[in-house]
Order: structure tokens, then sequence, then C-alpha cells
């Protein structure tokens, strides 16, 4: 595709000093944040759940009073509620957009992506930087990048193969960890990043199309074009000022790599590029047209997704073999009566619904693989048992009524690691979106059990599995389990998701109008807090507010 330059009247010059160092993203503007997961690998203690038992009210968090963009500190990732990236069937729908920026080092690439992410005003855009890819050093490149006599601007100085896996991954929704490349040193610190997913991908380097696998993934390829005397005075600026260098090694190693890689591998890349940005974030007409194409295409991936469609989707079919249903004694007959029953107090409501958490959960541990073991006893005889088949368990519940199940689960798994995921309803839309998100580190190797008290569409199910698959963790690796559901659930579950395993004490035939269960157990957060649902506002089942 021949290129479009585009040009518009001349600006005052960026004045931000070119390119940032170390931005592999930008708190304010992208999608992703420190790594969400350090410091969570650490065991979660027993401490059991202590409920004020004086009524209270609820308190709602409103996406509209925050910015609409992921938001995280070392542990935990906030968003203002992204949307489902997904369709019933629990299959992604959709892949970002990747808008691809090139040009030499200092042209304003940042700039650029920055003014191009102020102008989409969508939620869920990530920036990506070249420069978190650069290879690590050996000792004797250590010390030619300390003289300046390593090449940086040469393509054998770039991962692009990790680079290739993490973009094509990002482009998928998946989570990704991006390295940290610190320039002082020449080395990548210990700490990577996490990103989460995306509507927009906005990937700039001056490499960035380099490479032909690289250009696969680009559904728009940029090149910013600045004056050279420009660039050359940006990159002063930055490389004293943020990277501690002094000037004479900034020109050495200016006319010795920079100037000669910018004419045999970047200038010509301007062939493959769809835009030409002559003088960067100046150029508004540039700009314009970028944002509105961007704008179009997101119009023509989106895909609604209609909850009501998954109240009829399965009316009649049997119930899926991957749900285990606990046997119904009378004991457990008799604790259903009582969270049942709208008279029962509150202390007597937490009492039984404890008592039915814990059955529950030793009812779903019998279904992780166990392996043979043997052991010798205090006799000197060899017993013949079993043993986990497999590295370990991890807790995650859906906010808020799924996390009353942890004390459970901490009771009966000791040391067990604990995540978090907050799912809500948007009043507009009426679809789930993801507020709050919070996972151990490398929970891919984990059973992981996933907990909420009661499943009634299995839209905030569906939104959470698929949280974990993002992560990586195996689909038959995941043990759904409820105090509670509908037979509406239990089939949105299996059909989208086939080797989830699903565990609860009971199954309700009905949902009516308003996503309740019938009969049901009425809202279960509402009667374990001792909150008061606002009188327009009533959470769901599933901890999701309609």
């Amino acid at each position: 595709m021949a290129a479009t330059i585009l040009d518009s009247k001349p600006g005052e010059q960026p004045t931000d000093g070119g390119e940032d160092a170390d931005r592999s993203m930008l708190s304010t503007d992208s999608g992703s944040g420190d790594d969400s997961t350090d410091g969570l690998s650490k065991r979660v203690p027993c401490c059991p759940l202590t409920p004020s038992l004086s009524p209270r009210k609820r308190t709602m968090s409103q996406s509209k009073t925050e910015p609409p963009l992921l938001r995280t500190n070392k542990r935990t990732i906030y968003t203002a509620g992204r949307p489902p990236w997904y369709n019933v069937t629990g299959t992604t729908f959709k892949e970002a957009f990747v808008i691809g920026l090139c040009g030499g080092s200092a042209s304003g690439k940042t700039t650029v992506a920055n003014k191009i992410i102020e102008a989409l005003d969508v939620p869920w855009v990530v920036l990506l930087s070249m420069d978190s890819f650069y290879k690590v050093l050996n000792k004797e490149e250590q010390e030619l990048a300390a003289r300046h006599e390593y090449n940086f601007d040469h393509p054998d100085a770039f991962d692009f193969e990790l680079l290739i896996t993490v973009l094509r991954k990002l482009k998928k929704g998946k989570s990704i960890k991006v390295p940290v490349y610190d320039f002082t040193s020449h080395s990548r610190r210990k700490e990577w990043k996490t990103v989460y997913g995306a509507n927009v991908v906005i990937f700039e380097g001056i490499l960035a199309f380099a490479n032909k696998e690289l250009l696969k993934l680009l559904d728009m390829k940029v090149f910013v074009d600045t004056d050279s005397d420009i660039r050359l005075i940006r990159r002063l600026k930055r490389d004293v000022s943020q990277r501690g260098r002094d000037i004479n090694g900034i020109i050495k190693q200016y006319n010795k790599f920079v100037k000669p890689a910018f004419e045999q591998y970047i200038e010509p890349t301007v062939q493959v590029a769809d835009i030409v940005v002559p003088r960067g974030g100046e150029n508004f007409v540039a700009l314009d047209l970028i944002v509105q194409h961007v704008h179009s295409q997101l119009e023509k991936r989106k895909l609604r997704w209609d909850i009501s469609a998954l109240a009829s989707a399965h009316q009649g079919q049997p119930l899926p073999k991957t749900l285990s249903v606990m046997e119904s004694t009378p004991q457990v007959c008799g604790m259903h009566t009582i969270i049942r029953n709208k008279e029962t107090n509150r202390d007597e409501f937490i009492f039984y619904s404890k008592r039915l958490m814990r059955l529950l959960i030793e009812h779903a541990l019998s279904f992780l693989p166990l392996k043979p073991v043997s052991v010798e006893t205090p006799q000197g005889t060899i017993y013949d048992g079993k043993r986990l088949s497999g590295k370990r368990i991890t807790g995650v519940s859906i906010l808020r009524a799924g996390e009353t199940m942890e004390q459970a689960l901490t009771a009966v798994c000791k040391d067990i690691r604990l995540g978090k995921i907050l799912i809500q309803t948007n009043h507009d839309t009426g679809e789930p979106e993801l507020h709050y998100l919070r996972l151990p580190k490398e929970i891919s190797e984990d059973y992981v059990i996933l907990m909420d008290s009661t499943v009634s569409t299995g839209a905030a199910a569906l939104m959470a599995v698929r949280v974990l698959l993002d992560h990586d963790v195996a689909e038959d690796k995941i043990f759904l389990l409820s105090l509670l559901m509908a037979e509406m659930g239990v089939h949105s579950v299996a059909y989208a998701f086939p080797k989830v395993r699903i565990i609860t004490t009971a199954v309700d035939k009905e949902v009516n109008d308003q996503f309740h269960i019938i009969p049901g157990i009425g809202n279960f957060g509402d009667r374990y807090f001792g909150t008061d649902a606002p009188s327009d506002v009533c959470e769901s089942d599933e901890g999701m507010d309609f």
C-alpha cells in the first residue's frame, strides 16, 4: 500500500525532548501497569471472615467517576469497567487494533502516540515501546555499551522473538509481561510489567517495521518523519537529562551508530507505511485522519453481548456432565431450608452458609487429580495413599459475595493463595464489566477454585473464567464452585467452557425477569454482610449490579 503523506500548517515543535526513557507503558494513557503479581505469591494466612453484625448500607462504585482507563499498583489492576471481549461461546470475538509507529530516534513517536490516545478517547489503550525489548547484554557487550561502542540501533540489538510473542498475545487480549530496560546500566530490571488486554495497542519503535512477522501484526503503519537536526537536539537533551550520559559520548554514538542505522534500516521502511506524518505531534491533520480511521475500525469490530440470549439458548437441554451437585442429604436439605427462609436472622444465615461452604469445598477437592504415593507409618509399615497430582491450588473469588467462601477454602487447604475479581453490570448496556483484578503470580500452573456464592445467568462466571484463560490457566484446571446455581447459568458456563468442572450444593430451575434464581436464596451478599440494597438497584445473585 502506498504511503499517504499528511501535512498541515507548521506549528511549534514538540517540547518534550523526544521519546521518554523506560516507557514500555504510560500509566495515565494505557491499559498497563506495574507487575500486578508482586507479593501475591506469599501465602495467605487463614484469617476468619468477621463481618460486622450491625446492618450497614451498601456502598456502590460508580465507574463514571473514574477515568476510563486501567489503573494499577504493584498488586492490583483497576479498570473503569472492561466490557466483554468474548462471545457466548467463550471465544474472543475481536482482536485489538494495533497501530505501529516507526521513525528515527527522538523523532517524536511517543508524542504522536500520546496525541492519538488523547484524541481516541476510548478505554483500554496500551502503549508498547520497542525499547523494552533490547536483548540482555553479556559482559563483553556491557563493556562496549559503557564505552558507547555498542550499536543499540541495529536489528540484532532487539529481542524480536520475545517482542512478536508478546504483541501476538496482546493482540488476542491475553495477559502478558513486558521487560523493563534500564538505559543507565544497559540491562533489564528484575521487575517486569504486567499488561492485560486492550481495544487498541500502539506499538512504537525505531525498527517497528524492520521485521516481516512483526509487520503482519500491525493493522495500521505510521511513519513519523522529523528533520535529522531536530532529532539530534532532542536526543542530546534526553540522554543527558534522563539517561545520565555525557555529550561527547552521545555525539560519538550518534555519528557511529544512530545516523548510519537510520539511513540503512529505518528510513527505507517508510515504503511500507500507510501514513507518513511530518513534524510528529504537531501535525493535527494527520492525527485526525489516524483517529477517524481507528474509530471506524473499532465500530466494525464491535459486537453486542446480549445477556438475554443466554436465557433461551439452552432451554430443555439436559444438565451437562461437567456438573456435580452435592448429594442432598437430610443435613444439606435442612441447611438449605434455613438459608432460603427469608425470616432467618443474619447470625443463623452466616452460620449455616459457612457450614454448606465447608461441605462444598470438601466435595470439590475430591475432583482434583491424585497420584498414588507410599508413606511409612510410625509402626514401620508402608501405607499406599494418594497425593495431589499438581503443583498447587489457588482460590479466586468473584467479589463481593464469592469472597465469603474464602474462609472455608483456607480452613481446608493450608497456605492456599488467593485472588479476586470484581465484575459488575453496566446499567446502560446490560453487559458485565471487569472492574478489578488481582491474581497470584504464576497462576497458569495451578488448579484454580473459582468461587461465587450464587450463579444465575452465568454472566459473571463466564467473564471470570475468560480472565483465567487469558492468564494461561488451563480450562480443565478450573473448578467453578457455588452454593446455588440456576440451570441457565450451568448451561451457559458449560456451553462456553466444556472442560470447566461446575460444582454446587443445589440447582434451581428458573430465573425471573430480573435474572434472580427462583425459588432462590435472595441477595446472598446483602443477607451475609447485612447491607440494604437500594430500592432502584438490586445486586444479582452473581454479585453484579443490575
